[in-house]
């Protein structure tokens, strides 16, 4: 008996209630019910592993965000918030090397393509922050926008070409130092 049914006039004499099996055609209804909800479960299972983390594109947005913000930080000689931004970039690569070591498109693994272009021009960014060099920060982030883009090119994303900002997107945030 593998689904059972309430049966209210099946009460003992202490008030228990007694299961009966069900009979028939009731039977195949309620096992295909309870086969939809199995499958139902195991698909909601799975999607929710599947969305337990971002997708590429959304740690790539993110860290777009980022660039932007660096640039701005750094026009703005607001380096402790560069120098933020950066550490932010530096985790959301990591997070595409960790969460996305390969991608469907891409004929290179991105666990090996990110450290290779991506790490020395995150050293230039740190070492012009902590330099407070305006100049050396203007080179290092064109460094680091064009690993971006040898990275795109690289996995065949080269559609999408980064560049130096041109606008402030974010309104809501002063991005001069306070003094």
């Amino acid at each position: 008996m593998v689904i059972e049914r309430f049966d209210e006039g099946a009460a003992t004499r202490r008030g228990t209630v007694v299961m009966q099996p069900m009979r028939g055609a009731r039977r195949g209804r309620w096992r295909r019910v309870a086969t939809v909800l199995v499958y139902c479960a195991w698909n909601a299972c799975a999607t929710a592993d599947d969305a337990a983390y971002p997708g590429l594109g959304e740690i790539m947005s993110a860290n777009q965000m980022r660039h932007t913000k660096l640039w701005f930080a750094g026009e703005a000689d607001n380096w402790p918030l560069a120098a933020y931004e950066v550490d932010e970039l530096n985790e959301g690569f990591a997070d595409v090397v960790r969460l996305h070591p390969t991608h469907k498109d891409s004929p290179q693994p991105l666990r090996d393509l990110v450290p290779a272009l991506i790490d020395a021009p995150l050293e230039q960014l740190r070492s012009a922050i902590d330099a407070r060099d305006k100049d050396r920060f203007e080179a290092a982030f064109d460094a680091l926008t064009a690993a971006c883009n040898a990275c795109h090119r690289a996995t065949h994303f080269g559609f999408n070409v980064v560049q130096r900002p041109t606008a402030n997107p974010y309104t809501n945030q002063r991005f001069e130092p306070e003094h």
